[in-house]
């Protein structure tokens, strides 16, 4: 346990270690037919929201996601041309480079595992596990949010973002 809490110290101690989630509190009410789509496809959408309001035109970024399917690679290209557009790089400098990786080969990716794991927990209200509440109690201390409420859009270290689907 104590480990996992060192963890969690080194992000919220380093400045140079942001953290960006979504979430969806209750896929149940997803209506991928209303939207013409499958979960792969709204999975693309949601990173396009994770990314839009984090992307600047100053900087230049490398975008790893964690590998979802065989077709990644059009979907990467589609959500790179989207991000472009919706930011006017029309160059196509903002983001340098956009792939899939396996999150247990990537250090960062295993933080943002943890993390996700402890909000995706908060937020489904469980309560079986002592140390994961411990470990949730240890993030909320750490970046002072609830962990089941969005930050605002602009949150440099830790930002939520808690999605809800318009009602039909």
């Amino acid at each position: 346990m104590d480990f996992y809490l060192e963890l969690v110290d080194y992000f919220f101690d380093n400045q140079d270690l942001h953290f960006r989630a979504l979430v969806v509190p209750d896929k149940s009410k997803l209506d991928h037919e209303l939207y013409g789509q499958d979960h792969n496809i709204f999975y693309y959408k949601m990173f396009f929201y994770v990314l839009r309001n984090i992307l600047t035109n100053d900087n230049r970024y490398r975008v790893y996601l964690d590998i979802k399917d065989t077709l990644g690679r059009e979907k990467l290209d589609a959500l790179s041309d989207i991000l472009h557009n919706a930011h006017y790089d029309f160059d196509r400098k903002l983001i340098e480079h956009l792939q899939h990786i396996r999150s247990h080969e990537v250090e960062q990716l295993q933080l943002t595992d943890l993390f996700i794991g402890a909000i995706g927990y908060a937020n489904r209200k469980l309560s079986t596990s002592a140390a994961k509440l411990a470990l949730i109690e240890h993030i909320r201390q750490r970046s002072h949010k609830s962990l089941i409420r969005s930050t605002l859009p602009l949150e440099q270290k830790f930002n939520l973002f808690i999605w809800e689907p318009r009602e039909g």
